[in-house]
This record gives C-alpha cells, sequence and structure tokens, in this order.
C-alpha cells in the first residue's frame, strides 16, 4: 500500500488522509489485517494516538498525537466543541439552500439506547438531475452536493441524519439507498460512500496559532461528482 499523505506535522501531532475503506484501528470484531493506525505508526517508526475517528467508508482528515498527553489536549477541544470540522457529501435527491437538523440519536450497537442530542448544519452547494432511471419509478435522478458541519460527534451522525431527511448518503450500505447505491456500483465501478473530511480548523494548543487543514477528495469522490451531474457547483 502507498504510505498515507502527511497532511501536517509538528512535534505534537500529525494529520493525515485517511483512504476510504480503511479502519482506524483493529477491534475484536474485525477481520482487517492493517488499520490506520497501524499503518502510520509503521510509517513514522513510533506509535501514534487516537484523537477522533471516522467510519471506515468515510474518507479525509484524520488527526492524531504523537504523545498520550498530546492527544488528551485535542480530545477535549473535540469535546468542548471548539474544533470545527466540514464535510463534503453527495446525496440523493435535492436538498433546501441550508438547514440544520436538530435530531436526538441512540446507537444499538454500542449500547447508548436513550438518544443523544445530535446537530448537523449544512449548506448545498448545487444540485443536479441526470437521465437514469434509478429504480422503476421515475425516468431521472436527482442529487445534492452539501457542505457539512456536525455540531456534535454521535456515531455514524451525518449519515443516520440526512438519512433521517430521506436524502441518505450516496453509497452508504448501512444507511443509504440500495438502488442507487447499486447505479453507482455497476454503471461506474464507484463502490465507496460519498462522505469525505474535507477541513479541519483549531487554535493549537501548544503554539497558540490558528491551523486550518484543507483535504480534497479524490479521484474516486470527483468521478462520482462528475458522473452526478455536479461537477460545476465543486469549486472546493
Amino acid at each position: 500500500m502507498e504510505k498515507l499523505e502527511i497532511l501536517y506535522e509538528d512535534e505534537f501531532f500529525v494529520i493525515v488522509q485517511k483512504p476510504v475503506g480503511i479502519l482506524m484501528h483493529r477491534t475484536k470484531m474485525s477481520e482487517d489485517k492493517i488499520s490506520l493506525m497501524q499503518l502510520l505508526r509503521d510509517q513514522l517508526g513510533y506509535r501514534v494516538y487516537t484523537v477522533h475517528r471516522l467510519d471506515r467508508a468515510t474518507s479525509g482528515i484524520v488527526l492524531f498525537g504523537k504523545k498520550q498527553s498530546s492527544a488528551n489536549e485535542l480530545s477535549a477541544l473535540f469535546r468542548k466543541q471548539s474544533i470545527d470540522k466540514k464535510y463534503l457529501a453527495i446525496l440523493r435527491g435535492w436538498v433546501p439552500d441550508k438547514g440544520v437538523i436538530d435530531y436526538n440519536l441512540s446507537d444499538q450497537e454500542t449500547g447508548r439506547i436513550v438518544p443523544q442530542q445530535a446537530v448537523t448544519h449544512y449548506l448545498c452547494l448545487g444540485r443536479s438531475v441526470i437521465d437514469a432511471a434509478i429504480g422503476l419509478r421515475y425516468p431521472t435522478a436527482r442529487f445534492s452536493l452539501v457542505s457539512v458541519v456536525p455540531l456534535t460527534g454521535r456515531r455514524h451522525q451525518i449519515r443516520k441524519h440526512f438519512a433521517h431527511l430521506r436524502h441518505p448518503v450516496i453509497g452508504d450500505k448501512r444507511h443509504g439507498d440500495v438502488k442507487q447505491n447499486k447505479y453507482f456500483s455497476e454503471e461506474f465501478g464507484l463502490n465507496r460512500m460519498f462522505l469525505h473530511a474535507l477541513e479541519l480548523s483549531f487554535n493549537h494548543p501548544f503554539f497558540e496559532k490558528e491551523l486550518k487543514i484543507h483535504c480534497p477528495p479524490d479521484e474516486h469522490f470527483i468521478k462520482g461528482i462528475e458522473v452526478s451531474g455536479l461537477k460545476e457547483h465543486y469549486l472546493i
């Protein structure tokens, strides 16, 4: 596997681009032989510490601490909502120009049965309609390209919130549209989920300066933008 792209590095932190399809770290439930943490450790030659997580199916910016104390400092910023995160997503259908999704979420898999507050802001960057009879109901298909800012960090929050609005993320195998996913896979060979961690910004807790990290989506995401008719709206 190719080396991970390092987006930023100093003596406290390292920020990398996570490829789609890789777990953050190995678990007892997973049969994966590699993980992002292991790949980065092998590349750098020393241990790194988790600050936050991305789903296996999500690509983009991930931050690690070089020491446990450094990771703890940044984890505290995440808990205080002092780190700004921006995602890019392709959705089924047309969403409004902008919106706030305030919808509490539970998580049966982790045992959090009582719903917790979850808030997501989004801005529609553009909409498209293409001549594709995905399913048998309509002769065309509609899509939206959105910029997403989650204010809370619940598991699968963005995916669940847009599924709740009936505008699921394209390629989401758990919360998405099976027919849409099949269309992108069979027609274009695109088997990924179209959710990407695009930007991360925060005040460096040790250097007292603002860091703003930008990570463009990979070629497969760009192809998804193109085949869904959204290319003219991708100006990031």
